[in-house]
């Protein structure tokens, strides 16, 4: 069994980064089993290195430790590139642009997702400065999450052909998840309920590509009081802020206590937590997080 976790270098990690990194952390070690961690830095605007070297002293300080090397998606541009020429027969080059793709969008799909209506599909485009698509099916990718059980999901429907390869030159995140996962083995996926409908993308992935997939597990996100996720933006539950007002196993501890998995928030190592660990603790809603006078 191996875990991982798999944070974007874009700013400093908050509570909410924390809570995925610890209930995978949980899930993997009371397996028995590795728990790795990859830095996704594909993209080079926003990602620095000195947030993934703050991020893993944030992890180190909290007692989070990871297992082997860590693994750089800026350093595996080729690996992806093998693996895009292996699905050649189910892409194609797009040059739509996001509001010439928002034009087109029923009025039912103004919802926030972008919905890709197939328009380069049969252009036979062959431009250097295109994005590639991956031909959806018409049909539904279906998996069964630990915590939201039973999930159906219609590509067609949900996001239409979506991109493997900006028009930029970088990998989308898609493919890149998806290959990283598998040859790094990686058997169980923990990781906010955000991201709940993309399995159903990775998975058909899976299958064109003929990898195992993994076992997915979803958690509620954290929000605060006005129902916003925990955002990079939120200066205040910013690891390094809690740093300066708690210990390593208070923050632990007043996590798990949030999260469920203790009744009280006493200070613990995440040692001390995996007795007391379990995925029926955990709540499918999304949790409320009381941000007072600095104190959560």
């Amino acid at each position: 069994m191996t875990g991982r976790f798999a944070p974007s270098p874009t700013g400093e990690m908050h509570l909410g980064n924390v809570l995925a990194a610890l209930l995978s952390w949980l899930s993997a070690k009371q397996q028995g089993g590795a728990w790795r961690l990859r830095i996704e830095d594909l993209d080079p605007q926003r990602s620095r290195q000195e947030y993934a070297d703050r991020l893993m002293r944030d992890l180190e300080w909290l007692g989070l430790l990871w297992d082997g090397e860590v693994i750089y998606q800026s350093q595996r541009t080729d690996i992806y590139d093998q693996y895009l020429r292996q699905l050649q027969a189910y892409t194609y080059f797009c040059t739509c642009t996001r509001n010439e793709i928002l034009a087109a969008q029923a009025p039912h799909e103004s919802d926030g997702r972008i919905v890709y209506p197939g328009t380069c599909r049969n252009r036979h485009i062959q431009s250097a400065k295109a994005a590639i698509r991956l031909i959806v099916p018409n049909e539904n990718i279906e998996y069964d999450d630990r915590i939201y059980g039973h999930q159906s999901v219609n590509l067609a429907t949900h996001c239409g052909d979506f991109i493997l390869r900006r028009s930029d030159g970088v990998f989308a995140y898609q493919l890149a998840v998806v290959v990283d996962d598998a040859l790094s083995g990686v058997t169980e996926i923990v990781r906010g309920r955000d991201l709940l409908l993309s399995a159903a993308q990775q998975l058909y992935l899976y299958r064109l590509l003929d990898f195992t997939p993994p076992t997915y597990c979803h958690h509620p996100l954290l929000i605060n009081e006005q129902g916003q996720r925990l955002c990079k933006r939120d200066q205040s539950l910013a690891v390094s802020a809690m740093r300066t007002r708690y210990t390593a196993p208070e923050v632990i501890g007043r996590l798990a206590h949030i999260a469920g998995l203790i009744p009280e928030p006493v200070p613990l190592t995440p040692e001390q937590l995996l007795p007391q660990f379990a995925w029926s603790k955990v709540p499918a809603h999304d949790i409320t997080v009381t941000n007072q006078n600095n104190a959560i």
